[in-house]
């Protein structure tokens, strides 16, 4: 017998059988649910998609209350230790690891596209030199997509991989240049024989030397922390890249508008406001203090707690542990200790256990990424040029999805309803 819902109408006491399927039920299967023949029928009604799946996906998996969190299967913890961030792109956009070879292709495939237009240090040159960095990003990944009108043909497998090649290659020069720009440094170019994290290093941080050369700790470093933000299911930045990409824009314009979106304090800025209340709690014999102000409603517990994790964010662990083999180069960020110490007191505390609030990836992130050299206005860039492969991906997925079509919620009218017109004259 197929799993059913068995729901009663008791304004007209009709009984309606609804189908389950994977746990869920059409939300159209709602609208043969009308109290007249020419009523709309029933809708559901959930501000913020609090429990509505707007897709199916085969990409990545959450269990919130489990603390899991999977790339097509694989745990997120095995893939930092073990893989790369291109290998993990690969696996992310093909479904499947990359034996030797197919690894090779890979990153021969977007090392050869790192090169941006030069026109685009053009772009960057117009801009105010204490704009954004992502503000900067933003508008250059949305230019970037002029250079290559081919991408408007999104009906080809082909050229959608070019497409999808050439951004995961490019947002990293775009990152950097924003970055140089801001400090009014000049711009260096990609250097093609280093990994994609070492490039990435070379282009923020070279100096007069012939040769940057990476070291190795920092350079995997940042391999890890990409690997980490490469896709979280649909998230706000996500959703955004399916529900633009379902009105068939190019991928460049689709991209940008997901980047706008993770621009929001709500979304990608979390980790800098963890560094704000860190430095406002100054030292570890203020925390108790300061838990007692939270709990009295008069502040926030920043980088605790998330929408989908009710237990310990698997990625704030990984970068706890990273942020040790940073400090061994770097030296210790002193806001360590006191993240620690306030995660420890948190983390015994009824108030904050019985409302499951556990550090999230945006409690450890912030101090690795100023440890790396960053300021806070790249630490959102930093997060969207390892989220490019996610967006993407789930963009490709969306696009294949037979069930998709153009995005285009309901609403619930509490508006007027028709009035008359009335001219300037005769209003009081």
């Amino acid at each position: 017998m197929p799993d059913t819902l068995t729901v009663t109408d008791n304004r007209t006491g009709k009984t309606f059988e609804i189908p389950i399927t994977d746990e869920t039920i059409r939300a159209v299967d709602l609208r043969q649910m009308k109290t007249a023949p020419d009523d709309f029928g029933l809708m559901p009604y959930d501000p913020a998609y609090m429990n509505t799946a707007s897709c199916k996906s085969r990409i990545t998996f959450i269990d919130g209350d489990l603390g899991i969190l999977r790339y097509r299967g694989y745990p997120i913890d095995q893939l930092a230790e073990s893989a790369s961030y291109l290998e993990t792109a690969y696996l992310l956009y093909h479904g499947e690891l990359p034996t030797e070879a197919q690894s090779s292709d890979w990153i021969a495939s977007i090392m050869r596209h790192v090169m941006v237009p030069e026109g685009m240090t053009k772009l960057m040159n117009g801009f105010r030199h204490d704009a954004h960095s992502m503000g900067m990003f933003v508008s250059s990944v949305a230019a970037l997509g002029t250079y290559y009108p081919e991408a408007k043909d999104i009906a080809h497998p082909e050229v959608r991989r070019r497409q999808i090649l050439r951004l995961v290659a490019k947002v990293p020069t775009l990152a950097a240049f924003a970055f140089r720009y801001r400090r009014n440094l000049p711009f260096i170019y990609p250097d093609q024989e280093l990994s994609y994290a070492g490039n990435f290093l070379s282009m923020l941080f070279k100096k007069t030397e012939l040769r940057y050369k990476p070291n190795p700790v920092l350079e995997r470093a940042l391999d890890i922390l990409f690997i980490l933000h490469a896709d979280h299911e649909q998230n706000c930045s996500t959703s955004t890249m399916r529900l633009v990409g379902s009105s068939h824009t190019e991928p460049y314009s689709a991209l940008a508008a997901s980047a706008a979106a993770l621009y929001g304090p709500l979304h990608g800025g979390a980790n800098e406001a963890v560094l704000t209340m860190l430095r406002e709690i100054g030292s570890k014999d203020r925390i108790p203090e300061f838990i007692k102000r939270v709990k009295g409603g008069e502040g926030r517990l920043m980088g605790f707690g998330h929408r989908v994790y009710k237990n310990y964010d698997p990625r704030a662990r990984i970068i706890k542990r990273t942020a040790e083999e940073v400090f061994d180069v770097t030296g210790k960020n002193p806001l360590i200790d006191i993240a620690v110490e306030l995660e420890r007191i948190a983390l015994e505390d009824e108030y904050f256990i019985k409302r499951k609030l556990y550090p999230n990836v945006d409690f450890y992130s912030g101090i690795i990424y100023e440890a790396l050299g960053f300021t806070p206005d790249m630490f959102t860039v930093l997060f969207a040029i390892p989220r490019t492969i996610g967006w993407l991906t789930q963009w490709e997925e969306m696009l294949n999805d037979a069930d998709q079509k153009i995005g285009r919620p309901r609403q619930i009218y509490l508006g007027y309803g028709e009035r008359k017109f009335v001219p300037m004259a005769d209003r009081k």
